[in-house]
């Protein structure tokens, strides 16, 4: 029996360095996973789109597709864009099943990720001292979304007992630039800043930029290929892969 094909879904961006970022990270997935087909599909300024990835995979014989969204909050894009977009590709193919996972979410590994680019940032800018972090996110209309961030910053900022605050690229403050500054208003002199983006765009540019700005000594890259999203990726798929499987074959 052929496995489910896999469909990494990400947001898309009109940087290019997302996209590439986003084919590369899939390209790892697929290494892993050899014996399944994996290809990636954006939902907006990139291509190819999920209807295309679909559609090319059906022609190749597969019926049954899960999708990961490549998303790190549950916020609109998720509740949203992701269900619809899946929707609307099932209603083009009769008899094909499409199951959407959870999306990659926050999780433990991706502070192990955000830790080696944070070391990588420090290293090259020669900075042996922190007294502060800084965690930004993209930012939400959905303060759940705003939350997980917050959560985020709070158990990083526990980790390396230094004090941490979130900030937000857009939609809420602090941006960027407050929170570096809020920490300076308060005596602190070596703030680091990590990016809670999965690949580089306008966003964490912009992020990037107010924080050195504000007196930041580094910022690290966006989270980006790492073996161990990978892996969160194929344990997204692996949950997505049984629920495919109607309930009276699993006790048959």
């Amino acid at each position: 029996m052929t496995a489910p094909a896999l469909i990494t879904l990400a947001h898309g961006s009109r940087d290019p360095r997302s996209a590439q970022t986003i084919n590369a990270l899939t390209e790892q997935v697929a290494c892993l996973r050899p014996d399944i087909r994996v290809a990636a599909a954006f939902l907006d300024h990139s291509d190819p789109s999920l209807d295309d990835v679909v559609d090319r995979l059906v022609a190749e014989g597969h019926s049954e597709i899960v999708v990961v969204p490549l998303l790190l909050t549950e916020a609109y894009h998720a509740q949203v864009d992701v269900p619809q977009a899946a929707e609307r590709a099932q209603a083009r193919h009769d008899g094909v099943k499409i199951q959407v996972t959870k999306v990659l979410g926050i999780e433990g590994a991706l502070f192990r990720v955000l830790d080696k680019r944070l070391r990588a940032a420090l290293s090259d800018a020669r900075v042996r001292e922190l007294d502060a972090l800084v965690l930004a996110g993209a930012g939400s209309s959905d303060p759940i979304a705003n939350a997980m961030i917050s959560r985020a910053a709070r158990a990083w900022g526990s980790h390396h007992k230094l004090p941490t605050i979130a900030a937000f690229a857009s939609s809420v403050p602090p941006a960027a630039g407050e929170a570096v500054r809020q920490h300076r208003a308060d005596g602190r002199r070596h703030i680091a800043v990590g990016l809670m983006f999965l690949a580089p765009g306008q966003l964490p540019d912009r992020v990037t930029e107010l924080a050195l700005e504000a007196g930041a000594v580094a910022v690290a890259e966006p989270l980006g290929v790492d073996v161990e999203i990978a892996q969160i990726v194929l344990a997204r798929y692996a949950v997505g892969a049984v629920d495919l499987v109607p309930i009276e074959a699993l006790f048959a």
